[in-house]
């Protein structure tokens, strides 16, 4: 589903900025602060109404003005016609979602019409940062993959919130206790379920997809629940009750699961080079998108931020040709415009975009 239009207004440095965009390859360059990123980081705030930049909404409203706002036209093949969303933050935290002129209330509308993959400067904490960023990962494979995955998410949240309160300030009536036992138990061995049922269709597509990209031997991911497999949720809820009321919260459980990436049993950001991991991590994400489009006939659109970095041109040709014969929409950020001469298949619709201080300086279009 590519973004056939993007615009913004008020975001970082942007006062108004309106772009039509090619379906397959979108270059974006310009020095160091000219606004690159924040036309990825506008995107995925599209898709997922957060910034993968700032927890602080307030820092991504440009300064001069109270709101900011961000439309797009989405391709659909569903609808047969374009789909147009729009967000708007205002400084006193208000967010309005709109799609197909109406107000929604869920930014998971957003995220079902808008599925986007993100390879940044912090793609490397997926494999060294903590477990949430891959349950993140996980999750996101899940929320995409069947569509009783939110809702169950979503009760665990809600029983974990429960049982850790009781935990926390001592209101520990049996029956109440065992009311919100019963919840987190029954979701929490459903959302597993769910997530060793991604985790069974993402190993072999991501171990056909690393191969294409970079030969490692021994490379394993393993999936942990959260939990020892040989016992039930129920029996490790009983079983460290005491322990869980001491320290106020619940131990163990799916808010504990990791998805863990070794190489010869030894945590791979402790083996492999920066360009390497880099190369790991965007099999990952290739992976999910090529599940996606298997199981809903929806592509994702790739937002890569500085792709040169750590990748040399050999590595850089074999992702973005890999991407492209996905029929992928890519969108790309670089200092210079040739980063990607060579890189590119002479017969992808290409546009590039030189973007300076938060303005179009010229926008570009070739190839079939």
């Amino acid at each position: 589903m590519p973004i056939k239009s993007l615009a913004l207004s008020g975001f970082r440095n942007f006062q108004s900025l309106k772009l039509d965009l090619s379906p397959r390859v979108n270059i974006f360059y310009g020095s160091n602060g000219s606004g690159k990123t924040s036309i990825l980081e506008a995107t995925n705030l599209l898709s997922l109404a957060r910034s993968f930049r700032t927890i602080k909404y307030k820092h991504y409203i440009n300064h001069d003005l109270e709101s900011c706002t961000l439309f797009a036209e989405i391709d659909s093949i569903a609808a047969r016609s374009s789909i147009p969303i729009g967000l708007q933050r205002n400084r006193n935290g208000a967010l309005r979602i709109r799609v197909s002129g109406e107000d929604i209330d869920s930014a998971s509308v957003l995220a079902e019409l808008l599925p986007v993959q993100l390879i940044n400067a912090d793609t490397f904490l997926l494999l060294e940062g903590s477990p949430s960023i891959r349950r993140q990962f996980v999750d996101w494979g899940g929320f995409h993959s069947d569509s009783r995955f939110l809702a169950t998410w979503k009760a665990v949240k809600r029983a974990l919130k429960q049982r850790n309160s009781l935990l926390k300030y001592g209101k520990l009536d049996p029956r109440e206790r065992a009311t919100w036992d019963r919840e987190f138990v029954r979701h929490a061995e459903a959302l597993d379920e769910f997530r060793q049922a991604y985790i069974d269709t993402l190993l072999p597509c991501f171990s056909q997809v690393l191969s294409g990209l970079i030969e490692i031997e021994d490379l394993s991911l393993q999936y942990y629940r959260g939990w020892d497999r040989k016992r039930t949720m129920d029996q490790v809820l009983q079983e460290g009750f005491e322990r869980d009321k001491g320290l106020g919260f619940t131990q163990q459980g799916p808010q504990r699961a990791d998805l863990r990436v070794k190489v010869r049993g030894v945590a791979a950001s402790e083996i492999l080079s920066r360009g390497q991991q880099k190369l790991v991590v965007s099999a990952l994400k290739v992976a999910q998108g090529l599940i996606l489009k298997q199981l809903s006939g929806r592509d994702c659109v790739y937002l890569i931020d500085d792709l040169p970095a750590e990748l040399d041109r050999n590595h850089r040709q074999k992702l973005c040709n890999l991407l492209i014969e996905m029929n992928s929409q890519l969108l790309l950020t670089c200092v210079e415009a040739s980063a990607f001469d060579g890189c590119l298949n002479q017969e992808s619709e290409v546009r590039d975009f030189h973007i300076r201080n938060g303005r179009l300086v010229s926008d570009n279009a070739y190839g079939s």
